[in-house]
């Protein structure tokens, strides 16, 4: 008999681990196909949805969640936000971003060690606005192509 993923007896993986191939699958497509633009703000929502599940999961003391997702966290806003930054043409801005960006690792790893939610709010609060205002200065080629995608959908 094959194992089959439609949750019969013989399904080889649970519910759990369906719902994550599937959320892979859906990232995977958004960015192969996405702009530099899109895929910046894939970075702010990864990170916001992190520091949300770190704060959730330090709520309810599961610590190894808590720290998985602060770790992840931590790897967008190193990995992905703070190194698309163009310090050497990007002028105070981007030196902004940068030392922001820091100091927002150094709470997000304070609030690992100490189990502090007011640590992990407080970089949420930090970066909701840069999300909102990089959102609002979407291209205006996106909103077409989006538009397009809805049409042949």
């Amino acid at each position: 008999m094959y194992a089959t993923a439609t949750g019969s007896a013989a399904s080889m993986f649970s519910p759990r681990q369906l719902s994550n191939i599937y959320r892979q699958i859906d990232v995977e497509t958004g960015v192969s196909g996405a702009s530099s633009h899109q895929l910046i703000t894939m970075l702010f929502n990864g990170a916001l949805e992190s520091c949300m599940q770190a704060h959730g999961a330090m709520l309810s003391g599961n610590i190894e969640t808590k720290c998985a997702a602060i770790r992840k966290c931590v790897g967008i806003i190193d990995e992905g936000l703070k190194a698309s930054l163009n310090l050497k043409d990007g002028g105070e801005i981007a030196q902004g971003l940068h030392e922001l960006y820091t100091y927002i690792t150094i709470r997000l790893t304070h609030a690992n060690l100490r189990n502090d939610p007011a640590a992990l709010e407080e970089c949420t609060k930090l970066l909701t606005p840069i999300r909102d205002a990089w959102v609002a200065i979407a291209p205006k080629d996106a909103a077409v192509v989006r538009a397009a995608m809805e049409v042949r959908a």
